[in-house]
């Protein structure tokens, strides 16, 4: 594959995203924008609650989806505030629903709470949106929890899981990416992968497409089934497609 093509297939991968914390209207507007480039669309953008109902509505009659973040980005477990923000958000028009899992609890064992709060969710965001999980892997660290969180995730009915926030010091690691890619081949259901954070040129993107080739197999990486949770990677997409 050119590099031209790599790129061309990474832009209908992204989630092009804007959780700044001082994110405003018009950010979200030119979010929105840019979305629908010269190239072709990303597969969704990626934006905080209360800004849901704009990309909604500049976004109807388009391709794109419009995904936000619950319990983001702590993953604490309050779930009765989340499933209320969830339900919000899919009211205001938001297709895909990214959920932090309550990773703490899931670092000190409290496999209970994590189910609580997928569970819960789960049970609020009904076909055709979509669930996708953030397991936070740079603070899980190390394999065994990262694969037990994904097949947690999994058994709560996730649609997507998903590496993290982009707000810890470790984001997409291609070792974590790895280890979820093999928890959803044995798991044998229809379940996508998100990499996030820290994904920022064609080549940082084209890892993790290979490993999703070889593991998955070649055909399996599409937008209902692989996105990137990205700000800066549609630059160099954009400038790799640029004659």
């Amino acid at each position: 594959m050119t590099t031209q093509s790599s790129a061309q297939r990474i832009l209908s991968l992204i989630d092009l995203t804007n959780l700044n914390d001082d994110c405003r209207e018009e950010d979200v507007v030119e979010l929105c924008s840019r979305a629908q480039g010269e190239f072709g669309n990303t597969a969704a953008v990626c934006v905080w609650p209360p800004f849901v109902n704009l990309c909604a509505s500049i976004l109807r009659g388009t391709s794109i989806k419009v995904a936000t973040v619950v319990n983001f980005p702590h993953g604490g477990t309050d779930v009765a505030d989340v499933v209320a923000t969830t339900i919000a958000a899919l009211d205001a028009g938001a297709d895909e629903i990214d959920l932090v899992l309550p990773y703490q609890s899931m670092i000190t064992g409290d496999e209970a709470q994590v189910l609580s709060m997928l569970q819960a969710v789960r049970e609020v965001v009904h076909a055709p949106a979509h669930l996708k999980v953030i397991l936070e892997t740079g603070e899980l660290i190390n394999p065994e929890r990262i694969r037990r969180a994904s097949e947690l995730a999994i058994k709560s009915g996730a649609d997507f899981i998903k590496t993290s926030t982009g707000k810890t010091k470790v984001s997409a690691t291609p070792e974590a990416v790895t280890t979820m890619l093999q928890v959803i081949r044995d798991s044998g259901l229809p379940v996508g992968l998100k990499p996030s954070g820290g994904i920022r040129t064609v080549a940082d993107a084209q890892q993790y497409l290979d490993l999703a080739d070889a593991i998955m197999g070649p055909q399996w990486a599409t937008p209902q089934t692989f996105r990137f949770g990205a700000s800066g990677l549609l630059d160099a997409v954009e400038a790799e497609l640029r004659p």
